[in-house]
């Protein structure tokens, strides 16, 4: 990430000018950004990063091949991770839970809190498909016990039982609980709680360093002018208005 390192360089220098901003060329842009030297290793390390952590098995194995970059983790946990995944994300999450389980039983032993996600995920589930009665008791028998322990659980139980007073959910101040946003959210998790019990991050590089490319390139914009990225899928200079 040339930019963002030719920004954090620039930032002491530029503090000093209190009074103006100073003003940087493309031409002396460019310059400082081609003196600075990136391995072309790091750069494939990041990618290969971004495609496991995501989840995207082929394209890693492609991207293996093709650069020579190892996978920190043996690919073919991505697939059961992958697995686990689509399968709260398609609404199945007993068959989610039998494939963590399957995969690492420690991982819902010693982490009450996405256990707790998913099975309020499962009673979602049972009220989009309009089992009300099983829902009630699979609140009532698996769900409020965990909330008598624990207050936040309690609140989000009866958060999502409040689902059950509305005959027409899209008028129901929870209603979001039904979204598929809501599906992607305990997948999201649980792909997470995979990743770090096998000591991978659970987030990949990429975002990270995009979002610290933003944030100097404002904390830089504050002293000076500057060519900087404004479109991250381009990353093309665009001059500002001098």
């Amino acid at each position: 990430m040339p930019l963002f390192w030719i920004v954090i360089r620039q930032l002491p220098e530029i503090e000093a000018m209190a009074t103006s901003k100073k003003v940087i060329t493309r031409e002396e842009w460019e310059k400082r950004l081609s003196d600075i030297k990136i391995r072309k290793e790091d750069m494939n390390r990041l990618v290969m990063n971004f495609l496991v952590t995501e989840g995207y098995v082929e394209a890693a194995e492609k991207f293996r091949m093709e650069s020579g970059t190892d996978p920190d983790i043996d690919l073919a946990t991505i697939t059961d991770r992958m697995a686990v995944k689509k399968a709260v994300q398609a609404g199945n999450v007993e068959d989610a839970i039998e494939k963590v389980n399957d995969l690492n039983p420690e991982i819902l032993d010693t982490n009450p809190q996405l256990f707790f996600h998913l099975q309020q995920q499962r009673l979602i589930e049972l009220i989009r498909n309009g089992k009300l009665e099983e829902a009630l008791e699979f609140a009532q028998e698996e769900l409020a016990p965990r909330g008598e322990e624990n207050q936040s659980f309690l609140e989000e139980l009866e958060k999502t039982v409040a689902l059950l007073a509305f005959e027409d959910v899209s008028n129901c101040p929870v209603g979001e609980l039904l979204d598929v946003s809501q599906r992607l959210k305990t997948a999201s998790e649980v792909n997470a709680a995979i990743l770090t019990s096998q000591s991978h991050e659970k987030d990949p590089k990429l975002p990270s360093l995009l979002k610290m490319l933003i944030w100097a390139q404002n904390q830089l914009g504050e002293k000076a002018v500057y060519p900087h990225i404004n479109d991250l899928s381009t990353a093309a200079l665009e001059d500002p208005a001098v």
